[in-house]
């Protein structure tokens, strides 16, 4: 009796759902073995694989919150400019002072008031994406792809056009220390993927994350408050889009008005790559770092065989597509 209950078990395991789940960590092994075989055993060094994380880390981060957004079958495209707009703030209160300056030569502010004025930037700029988006029906693109170009402006502003360096070690830290070996900005993106995980699958917002995303107006007929929902994920995105930016200013120790260009787009790639729909309600943290962990595979494997950065564009692009059609055929 027992070996037929066992076996009654087995047959009724699912394989068809397990590996369509976990094909995505399947697909990064084998690109991990590719260009092992590829790059003779480099791109297996230890050191060459802490790189790959620590250079995912911030688009891994902002593809967390992109989950959120996506799964409520929205889009943001302004989290590149955030990420500018949150490194030059922060970068400018984290400025070491100015010996040369003999009038003022400046005021040395805490490490944390950068950070903190960083992230409350990226919040306030994704809290007026969701205002757009919510208040007036925008559609996400365009609200969006709006704030896109009005914050690279502000960032541009802000900065007079140019990086802000000389930084204090302290900041720098945060993106180029390591911690009991390990680089920071992947104890961060850790931190920051299982909080996510958390709040998507045992919370409140998450559950009511996933019901918007699968259908917003039984969503709306079961209480849902509709607009504070979408208010919180863009406001979330975007606080999550000003840490990457700090982390990426902190990591080349300056706040450049320029960074993030075209980061949005990896962030999506990500996103998409790590079984997020497109068509709204389906999507995992999970999925998301590890579809940044590919893009990052392929990126540091394409560098280390020398192929032309113009040729990784078309690459990236190529694995974009086939991710939507995969996504497509798979929801179909």
């Amino acid at each position: 009796m027992s070996n037929t209950a066992t076996e009654a078990r087995t047959s009724t395991f699912d394989w068809g759902g397990f590996i369509k789940k976990y094909a995505i960590v399947g697909i990064l092994l084998l690109f991990v073995i590719l260009l092992s075989v590829l790059t003779g055993g480099t791109f297996l060094q230890p050191q060459n694989l802490i790189n790959v994380i620590r250079q995912v880390s911030a688009i891994a981060i902002i593809a967390t919150g992109m989950t959120f957004v996506i799964i409520i079958n929205g889009i943001d495209l302004s989290v590149g400019s955030i990420v500018a707009v949150s490194a030059v703030v922060s970068a400018s209160l984290a400025q070491m002072p100015d010996a040369s300056v003999i009038m003022y030569p400046g005021l040395q502010l805490p490490v944390f008031v950068a950070i903190l004025a960083g992230l409350a930037v990226g919040a306030l700029l994704g809290l007026v994406n969701g205002a757009l988006v919510a208040g007036f029906n925008i559609a996400p693109f365009i609200a969006t792809l709006g704030m896109m170009t009005a914050a690279r402006g502000l960032a541009l502003i802000y900065s007079g056009g140019r990086p802000i360096s000389k930084l204090n070690p302290a900041f720098n830290w945060i993106g180029q220390g390591d911690l009991l070996w390990i680089p920071v900005p992947i104890w961060i993106l850790a931190t920051v993927a299982v909080a996510a995980h958390v709040v998507l699958n045992f919370t409140r917002f998450g559950r009511h994350t996933y019901a918007l995303g699968g259908n917003e107006q039984a969503a709306r007929v079961s209480g849902i408050s509709l607009n504070k929902l979408k208010i919180g994920i863009f406001a979330l995105s975007g606080l999550l889009a000003g840490l990457a930016g700090m982390l990426l200013a902190a990591r080349i120790g300056s706040g450049n008005p320029q960074l993030g260009t075209g980061i949005e787009l990896d962030a999506i790639a990500s996103t998409v790559i790590g079984g997020t729909s497109f068509n709204g309600g389906i999507g995992t943290i999970w999925g998301a770092v590890v579809g940044a962990l590919i893009i990052g595979v392929i990126n540091n494997g394409m560098d280390l065989i020398n192929i032309s950065p113009f040729m990784q564009q078309v690459v990236k692009g190529v694995i974009i597509v086939l991710a939507i059609i995969i996504d497509e055929r798979k929801n179909r």
